[in-house]
């Protein structure tokens, strides 16, 4: 576990990570699946938001009069858009908005400075619920108030949206926002035309350096794959990363294969080569033998929703919709089921 917290917060800050023995495969990749579903379990509100009672009674509800935190690179984005003023950011490579340029960093995502965060006296920190499980009793230990969103899904990032409105006094804003949601899938789904009938299978894999799990329906990037027309072939999964051997994965036959990265992707896809030439085991799957294996850009297909999300849908339509509109068609292997 202690590994784990480590390697964790090296992948968040970029840097490298030691490399494991080959005997430590099956427990490494065990590791990163409980560490990525860490909040899988966790019961939510309708809009998939936990919210802290925050410390300060006398606090104002307005957003332009309270002290705000924002501890992911995502959640920065959502706050940017509501035109919130924040006190307190995230440290990340990626980039964050130029209006929170010269506000205080607080360290990465998934291991928050506390002392920072208490100095800055915020009347809420505002974290994605991913890292709920980890992140509620170190706020709770210090007292901070806090708020979880859900960034597990297009839909979760839009009910955040919402939530967030009414509670900051934002709600013009975030009315725009997901009236442009609505407006923009209505018009992929239109475009898109696939049907549940003849959607392809997919196995999706999350990568860190040295290890991988499976990403599910109830995971960001899953739940990408389910809306651009691809049928999970781990949908009856119960939590959004989980640990499986490569046989299982076999035994269910996905037409394509699909690879991300959590960090650091350079080491990442380098590692999925590597995986892929010399287990032998890929040389079986259907997907490996059609040259149906892609991998994806970790900037659009990361751990939480983003805006980015149109960018993410039109880079998987054409790998979905297979060659010549052969899944529309229906393959070899449909056809003889």
């Amino acid at each position: 576990m202690r590994r784990m917290l480590q390697a964790g917060n090296a992948l968040a800050t970029g840097e490298a990570l030691p490399r494991f023995s080959a005997a430590a495969a099956l427990s490494r990749r065990a590791a990163v699946a409980g560490a990525l579903a860490c909040a899988g379990a966790a019961l939510l509100g309708a809009a998939g938001c936990v919210d802290q009672r925050p410390r300060r009674a006398g606090s104002a509800s307005g957003g332009d009069a309270l002290r705000l935190v924002a501890t992911s690179p995502a959640t920065a984005q959502i706050f940017d858009k509501l035109e919130l003023s924040l006190v307190g950011v995230p440290s990340t490579s990626r980039g964050l908005p130029e209006r929170y340029a010269n506000v205080k960093q607080v360290g990465t995502a998934m291991a928050p400075d506390l002392e920072i965060l208490s100095n800055l006296r915020p009347d809420f920190v505002i974290s994605p619920n991913s890292l709920m499980s980890d992140l509620q009793p170190k706020y709770a230990a210090a007292s901070l108030p806090c708020i979880f969103i859900d960034l597990k899904s297009v839909d979760g990032l839009f009910d955040s949206v919402s939530y967030l409105g009414r509670k900051f006094d934002r709600e013009a804003q975030a009315s725009q926002l997901v009236a442009e949601h609505k407006a923009y899938m209505a018009e992929y789904r239109a475009q898109a035309g696939f049907s549940a009938q003849n959607a392809p299978s997919v196995l999706v894999l999350m990568g860190v350096p040295g290890s991988y799990v499976v990403a599910t329906p109830r995971s960001y990037v899953g739940s990408l794959v389910a809306l651009a027309g691809g049928r999970n072939v781990y949908e009856d999964a119960e939590q959004d990363f989980i640990n499986v051997n490569t046989e299982d994965m076999l035994a269910r036959d996905p037409d394509i294969i699909l690879r991300t990265a959590h960090a650091l992707p350079q080491q990442v896809m380098a590692m999925f080569a590597e995986e892929f030439e010399t287990n032998d085991i890929w040389k079986h799957f259907r997907a490996v033998q059609d040259g149906r294996v892609h991998d994806l850009d970790s900037a659009k297909f990361g751990m939480s929703a983003e805006f980015n999300y149109p960018q993410a849908l039109e880079d998987l339509q054409p790998l979905l919709a297979g060659d010549a509109g052969v899944w529309a068609a229906g393959d070899t292997k449909k056809e003889g089921a």
